[in-house]
């Protein structure tokens, strides 16, 4: 059965075990010097077989996936398959502090993606999920082909999208989450990255460019280029890698068409723009030109409305191109006039499933604040997230009973239980754009509203059930004051994380965690690799009973709780005093303009209208932003 919802008996055709096989890869994590993808700074980077990027991964959906991964990193590792269901096996979703302890310095695991029964083909990628790895360039395409394709094209070319920071993780995360930046902003990028890949490969620079050393086996922005012959059509794989950048994408003479939206295929959507947030992934088809007098721009721009500065050294809008013909000019129409959003509930599923009836609803409000440590934090609630002592996998296994009682797993985690049919409404209170993501399902996007606070039905409309067909997908933006309502199927036993996919957020805490089915995947602990426990032991960390180790359902004695948000202090008396001190002003300012104006009102009636005003503004809790309503 396919998480998130029921397939049609046809799909499991292309699962058959008779046709299965296994696609074996070796990666040894480590780290590569002196890289330096945009030309501009050479740096450490985490890489594969001592070498970055790491490779990209394509392979029939009639094989399972094998990773045989060595950590030779000095901390641990772990690889996040992005958008694999897992079925049954949440064990190897690779969710740091979640779903395992992690692979330790000098240890190994073996990673199994079970593609040929999960139902899943499309567009997907994989990157670390511990320590922040994967913004220090421990990422890559994956590409799954079914036996047939639903659309017809010619040729097909990923093309992976990212943001590039010239200092490590580590030490751009001891600048953001810090006493020094109260206000929460995050680290901009230094440059973006584009580049493609092909058949399990990388396409090399442009003839005559000049990268550097390390990287100098891969073309990245105006050193790489996409080879189209007149006439063919091509699939455009397009994939964000990114840490914290939304791009725009769009091809100078060209017309797109939208295919596939996160492993989803779609009816052909015509498009002059794709707006890709962190983690999304989509198809475009695009028809190349009958002539070769030119050769034409790629443009990817970064949406620096999320930065709270773009630095003078920064270009966020980086410039590929198409070649019909190595000695013709390059065409580039320059900028757009207006960005828009893709509206993804618009797109069509080829293969349609409808909304199943509504049994349960998680409601998750989005806020960011300075907490009591001075540090600023994100939240769902109210809450900020921590991750437990024992990974939650191990305590849904072991705790019996009391696996389904969910105070045992710590703040923000929700116990669902088997075949429940949920609605997560994703209400954002931040001032940005989040992209919101699900391990282990996708969901079916049933309504989104452009205020949740408006009492509007233009503006916040009711969820319309019944639906025929909605979009399913794995990752979701969400802009400010809007919301999103999600609807899953809880089919897929074990531990599924959800967190906003901009790492800088997820590290201050904007993530939960959903138990689910927790009776029924005790049923498949025997399966559990024995290496993991070890995993676990050389860490230091437990592998039973609740979120603090304890066998428990209570007592979380030694879990970390908070930070939480700061009581300002804005209580009685410094509310008089801030009172007083307004009223003294504005008294002041209207006095001068009593007078020159020849004093029609006594002194005493603009005091006395002052007064008003301000009680009236404390009465409705809003004197200043002081009082909390």
């Amino acid at each position: 059965m396919r998480p998130g919802f029921l397939v049609p008996v046809f799909l499991a055709a292309l699962a058959s075990p008779a046709l299965a096989g296994v696609h074996e890869i070796w990666w040894n994590i480590t780290y590569v010097e002196n890289a330096s993808p945009d030309g501009l700074f050479e740096r450490r980077v985490v890489g594969v077989n001592n070498t970055w990027p790491p490779p990209p991964i394509e392979l029939n959906t009639t094989d399972s996936l094998l990773v045989h991964v060595t950590n030779s990193l000095d901390l641990p590792t772990t690889l996040h398959h992005h958008g694999m269901y897992f079925n049954s096996s949440s064990w190897m979703d690779g969710a740091q502090g979640i779903t395992e302890c992690g692979i330790p310095p000098g240890g190994q695991f073996d990673y199994v993606v079970p593609i040929n029964s999960s139902g899943q083909w499309g567009t997907y990628w994989v990157h670390a999920h511990s320590s922040g790895q994967y913004v220090d360039g421990l990422r890559a395409p994956v590409v799954l082909h079914p036996p047939k394709e639903v659309h017809t094209y010619d040729e097909e070319f990923t093309v992976i999208l990212g943001d590039w920071y010239h200092d490590e993780h580590s030490v751009l995360l001891k600048q953001f989450i810090n006493i020094a930046n109260p206000g929460g902003a995050e680290p901009v990028p230094d440059s973006a990255l584009v580049y493609f890949s092909q058949n399990s490969s990388y396409l090399g620079p442009i003839p005559g460019s000049t990268p550097s050393g390390v990287t100098s086996a891969v073309g990245f922005n105006e050193n790489a280029t996409l080879p189209f012959v007149p006439g063919k059509t091509y699939r455009l794989r397009i994939v964000n890698t990114s840490a914290f950048a939304m791009f725009f994408f769009w091809i100078d003479g060209h017309e797109m068409r939208i295919i596939e939206v996160d492993g989803t295929d779609v009816e052909e959507s015509p498009i002059d723009l794709v707006t890709i947030t962190v983690a999304q992934r989509y198809s475009i088809l695009v028809t190349a030109r009958n002539d070769t007098s030119a050769n034409w721009a790629i443009h990817a721009n970064m949406d620096t409305d999320m930065f709270d500065i773009v630095p003078p050294a920064l270009n966020p809008n980086i410039t590929t191109s198409i070649t019909y013909n190595a000695s013709a000019p390059l065409t580039d129409l320059g900028f757009i006039n207006e960005y828009h959003d893709v509206n993804d509930t618009a797109l069509v599923p080829v293969i349609p499933i409808a909304q199943p009836p509504l049994t349960k609803t998680i409601e998750l409000e989005v806020t960011f604040d300075t907490m009591d440590d001075g540090t600023n934090r994100a939240m769902f609630n109210q809450v900020t997230h921590n991750y437990p002592l024992v990974p939650s996998i191990f305590s849904e296994l072991t705790l019996g009973q009391n696996a389904t009682v969910q105070n045992a797993y710590g703040p923000l985690s929700f116990v669902i239980e088997h075949m429940d049919v949920v609605d997560i409404v994703v209400k954002n209170g931040d001032a940005g754009k989040h992209p919101f993501h699900i391990h282990g399902h996708k969901f079916m996007i049933v309504g989104r509203s452009e205020d949740y606070t408006s009492s509007d039905p233009a503006l916040n409309p009711p969820i319309e059930e019944g639906q025929l067909n909605p979009i399913r997908r794995d990752t979701v933006q969400i802009p400010s004051m809007h919301s999103a309502t999600l609807r899953l199927v809880a089919d897929n036993p074990g531990v599924w994380f959800f967190h906003c996919h901009i790492d800088w957020h997820l590290e201050a805490g904007l993530s939960v965690q959903f138990i689910e089915a927790p009776l029924q995947a005790q049923q498949y602990a025997g399966n559990v690799p024995p290496v993991m426990y070890d995993h676990c032991k050389t860490l230091g960390k437990g592998t039973s009973g609740n979120a603090a180790g304890l066998a428990s359902t209570t007592d979380l004695t030694g879990l970390r709780l908070g930070p939480y948000p700061q009581k300002l202090g804005w209580h009685q008396k410094g509310i008089g005093a801030m009172a007083g001190c307004v009223l003294a002003a504005v008294l002041g300012m209207l006095t001068v303009g009593w007078y020159a104006l020849g004093g029609h009102i006594s002194a005493e009636e603009m005091e006395h209208e002052v007064r008003e005003a301000i009680a009236a503004k404390e009465k409705k809790g809003k004197f200043f932003g002081l009082v909390k309503r």
